[in-house]
């Protein structure tokens, strides 16, 4: 395991200061896999390239949002690395850093910042992404921005080039993790993989002596086993909300079939509750996906305004959706459970339909 690359990460919380300038390495706000490793590696990268600056990674999540990337527990788990000894936004104050002149931001993973935090992009001095240019960033500032499958391979190309003594097996757990999820174990079939990729990966799998197929299926498994999550999580890893004229409308995305997620949590209505009243939602809706073993969908509605309820389930009843209704031993008495037989209906697809529904 990298102890030094530990160490220096614990080291890093320990002294954490908002009194001194500090350059925070930060990823974006959906913080998927590649957010969270390509900071975290391009701030110790940073550190290994002079150690006279101390840059900080920062995860930009809630730590307690930190368990929902499933994928991210594993690896991080894998690497040894400890999340006790990482940043979370709420541990930095960045608007205050900024205000006080002492933030340099550099954006790994995305190069426009996300509206929330927009204003601290006058703070932008470096930018590492394989997003489209938005140019949204001051013209001083040193960016490395290309089209490959992974911000991770960039990360992992300025390792292979001046610091290639420091990959390690830990270090190369979490690169070549990143870069496989995100080209789906580089098949070009799936139309994200890039010649880049390939090479950073090969020298990855070469140097740090790892099973490139095994780490994948692993990570693969890891995205979409929720086991670990209770329904207030399962509602929330995956969610979109909407206001369709007076209706506030809440849409989770769960992978698990209803009959397993009641069989777990029998109380799955007053969770549902929670979330909405927390939310400030009229209707929240589970949308369930899986393959056990065919491709299924499922639905759950909940509303607590039985009037609301009546016609949002009319609504649905008499919809495209195909829905059948599903008997599941549950005291849930304000959810109504389906299975839904139109395959092709996602979130995306209907959201607009529910939103012709209650704007009408």
């Amino acid at each position: 395991m990298n102890n030094d690359m530990t160490k220096f990460l614990k080291g890093l919380k320990n002294n954490f200061s908002d009194q001194k300038p500090v350059t925070i390495v930060m990823g974006n706000e959906a913080a998927d896999l590649d957010s969270i490793v390509s900071a975290v590696t391009y701030a110790w990268y940073l550190y290994l390239s002079d150690s006279s600056q101390k840059p900080f990674p920062l995860i930009n999540i809630p730590r307690a949002d930190f368990k929902l990337r499933t994928e991210a527990v594993f690896l991080f788990e894998e690497a040894g690395i400890n999340i006790d000894h990482l940043l979370f936004v709420e541990d930095v104050d960045l608007d205050k850093l900024k205000a006080g002149g002492k933030l340099k931001l550099v954006l790994v993973d995305h190069n426009k910042l996300a509206s929330g935090q927009a204003g601290l992009e006058t703070a932008i001095t470096g930018i590492i992404d394989h997003h489209a240019d938005e140019e949204s960033y001051p013209p001083a500032a040193v960016t490395d921005i290309r089209p490959v499958g992974s911000a991770a391979t960039i990360v992992a190309e300025y390792f292979l080039k001046d610091q290639r003594e420091a990959i390690d097996k830990s270090l190369g757990t979490l690169l070549l993790g990143t870069i496989l999820l995100d080209t789906v174990n580089l098949d070009p079939e799936a139309g994200r993989v890039t010649d880049d990729d390939s090479k950073a990966a090969k020298e990855l799998i070469d140097i740090a002596g790892l099973d490139s197929k095994k780490l994948f299926d692993k990570l693969q498994f890891e995205k979409f086993n929720v086991s670990s999550l209770g329904s207030y999580d399962l509602l929330r890893k995956d969610y979109k909300e909407w206001q369709l004229g007076s209706v506030k409308l809440g849409i989770g995305s769960v992978l698990l079939p209803i009959e397993k997620w009641v069989s777990k949590d029998p109380e799955i209505a007053s969770e549902c509750g929670r979330y909405l009243k927390e939310r400030k939602l009229d209707v929240l809706l589970a949308m369930n996906a899986f393959t056990l073993p065919e491709f299924t969908r499922q639905l759950v509605v909940y509303v607590p305004d039985n009037s609301l309820r009546a016609d949002t389930v009319a609504f649905l009843e008499g919809s495209d959706l195909g829905l059948e209704k599903l008997n599941v031993n549950s005291s849930a008495n304000s959810c109504t459970f389906y299975n839904q037989k139109n395959l092709g209906i996602s979130r995306k697809k209907l959201q607009p339909i529910l939103k012709d529904h209650f704007e009408g």
